[in-house]
């Protein structure tokens, strides 16, 4: 018996193998779960080249939350195919290099509006495609990076960060319900392709191994992210929801 088995997933967010979502992807569907992955504008080739690195492809549909007409796409398509869905993972997030990188007050609003869209309405986008279909109840699981503080150079993704957090409290509020939860897990640094393209992200590869309780290897720590929200998206969180779950080794808890 898989912690997922008979699950209908929809994974957001696989780039390559090295992606976090790859990783909850593969675990996933060792746990039993039928999964469709999505992917958006040039990376859409990229994630259906990934989706065969899987132990069995998935399908991969287009999902650019930028535009409205997508998620009801998405919708339809899963409901022709499943009928139901029992989950979802939101791991999608974007910042023009404007946000980034210490120019915080020099950033104008275009660049900040594309990255509140993309990085924190997205989960409401995501919901749209998929709380429909969710007739039974099902999750929500989203990948974050704890915005309790102002990290360096991370600047406006900070901020949508921020609200990609409280945008799950108020779905994990309204959606409740319905029987639908709504979670966060707030992963420590890991060596993705996003990660790479944030200005100063190698300062933080020492310092989180050092002060991190349990230890931080910035290389290799897939594993206990995609099995968090693996956890949060089964039967066995039935009454968690509008969580922040940290999975960084126990960095947050411990003062500078």
């Amino acid at each position: 018996m898989g912690l997922l088995d008979g699950k209908k997933l929809l994974i957001t967010g696989v780039l390559t193998d090295a992606s976090l979502a790859f990783g909850v992807a593969r675990l996933a569907q060792r746990e039993g779960a039928e999964i469709v992955l999505t992917g958006a504008g040039r990376g859409l080739r990229l994630t259906r080249r990934t989706a065969r690195k899987l132990d069995v492809e998935p399908d991969v549909l287009e999902l650019d939350v930028t535009d409205e007409t997508h998620a009801a796409a998405v919708r339809d398509a899963l409901g022709e195919r499943w009928g139901t869905v029992d989950g979802a993972l939101h791991a999608i997030g974007f910042a023009p290099e404007a946000c980034l990188g210490g120019r915080f007050l020099e950033t104008g609003w275009d660049d900040v509006a594309v990255a509140l869209q993309v990085s924190a309405y997205s989960l409401r986008t995501v919901a749209d495609a998929v709380v429909p279909l969710m007739s039974g109840g099902g999750s929500i699981v989203g990948l974050d990076f704890d915005a309790r503080v102002a990290w360096p150079a991370y600047d406006w993704m900070g901020v949508a960060k921020a609200a990609l957090e409280s945008t799950a409290r108020y779905l994990a509020r309204d959606l409740g319900p319905q029987g639908i939860r709504v979670n966060l897990v707030a992963a420590g640094p890991v060596k993705t392709l996003a990660a790479r393209s944030i200005p100063g992200f190698s300062a933080f590869e020492d310092v989180w191994d050092a002060r991190a309780p349990l230890g931080w290897d910035v290389t290799d720590e897939t594993g206990a992210v995609a099995r968090a929200c693996v956890a949060l998206l089964s039967d066995w969180f039935p009454a968690t929801t509008g969580e922040l779950l940290h999975v960084d080794g126990g960095y947050h808890a411990v003062g500078a």
